[in-house]
């Protein structure tokens, strides 16, 4: 059971040590690791359990059974996702929330980062394949998984941190598998992946400086740019463009809203449809 005031963190891989640094300074409180549920029921990397909903909702509900676990009204929660890059579409990439609830005053703050994620996977046939696979993952500093056959059989097999242990799992596995073929993937449990750790760390710091900006009309934290809106004039034609002249800022609690220009005075033409067709 937490104290009263404590901030309630729902984990089993170790994301105390990545949120506490930054924020228990702005919330004057100690978060403390709650256990006693396994967050996979709430879905997984590794496909057993798919996760219901979106990401924000994910959060909401490790959140809030963290904050009931523990008795407590204040509550955190880490929520990972992965998908293609925003930019290309071709590279991996990872987004990051933290998400932080106070019954007492009933905010709701998220912070978030997004970036490169290290994240390999494949079929292989042969050791020397499953070593090309690993050296890209970033492996032993990496975790990997290993499952025969192929990426949804349900016999995985986490956490491997080794090459010893690497061996031994492949090697076993060839000989479970019909057709010779391990599949093998990234690990990316916050505690297996340290590129993933990185952007959990940023997602706190951002929430921590969301927390500190406070409402110049209620004074309630969390006040924070909620859109961007486009229109800064072309540096060489001065025709407007996609390229943002504000930012619309919100507080979460009382309303209170006002727009601030953005200090760029003029956008690239590269973001221009009449200097850049």
């Amino acid at each position: 059971m937490s104290a009263p005031r404590d901030v309630a963190l729902l984990t089993q891989h170790g994301k105390e040590r990545l949120l506490a640094p930054a924020l228990e300074p702005v919330l004057g409180r100690r978060v403390r690791r709650v256990s006693g549920f396994d967050t996979d029921r709430l879905g997984t990397f590794t496909r057993e359990i798919r996760r219901q909903g979106t990401q924000m909702e994910a959060a909401r509900r490790k959140a809030r059974t963290g904050m009931e676990l523990a008795g407590a009204g204040l509550g955190l929660a880490s929520e990972g996702a992965f998908g293609a890059d925003p930019y290309t579409g071709l590279l991996a990439w990872n987004t990051e929330i933290v998400m932080f609830i106070d019954d007492g005053t009933g905010l709701e703050i998220t912070g978030e980062a997004h970036g490169p994620a290290r994240r390999s996977h494949g079929l292989v046939a042969d050791w020397t394949g499953l070593c090309a696979l690993a050296e890209a993952a970033g492996f032993p500093e990496h975790g990997l998984t290993l499952r025969p056959e192929h990426e949804d059989h349900p016999a995985v097999t986490k956490g491997i941190a080794d090459w010893g242990r690497l061996r031994e799992t492949f090697h076993a596995l060839c000989e479970r598998s019909a057709g010779g073929g391990v599949f093998a993937e990234s690990d990316l449990r916050a505690h297996c992946n340290p590129t993933r750790q990185g952007v959990i760390r940023r997602a706190a710091e951002n929430l921590a400086a969301r927390l500190r900006s406070r409402c110049p009309a209620c004074d309630a934290p969390g006040f924070w740019v909620t859109t961007h809106l486009p229109g800064l004039g072309c540096r060489w034609c001065g025709e407007p463009t996609h390229a943002p002249r504000a930012e619309h800022w919100a507080c979460p609690a009382c309303g209170h809203a006002t727009e601030r220009a953005v200090t760029d005075t003029a956008a690239d033409p590269a973001h221009c449809v009449q200097c850049n067709p």
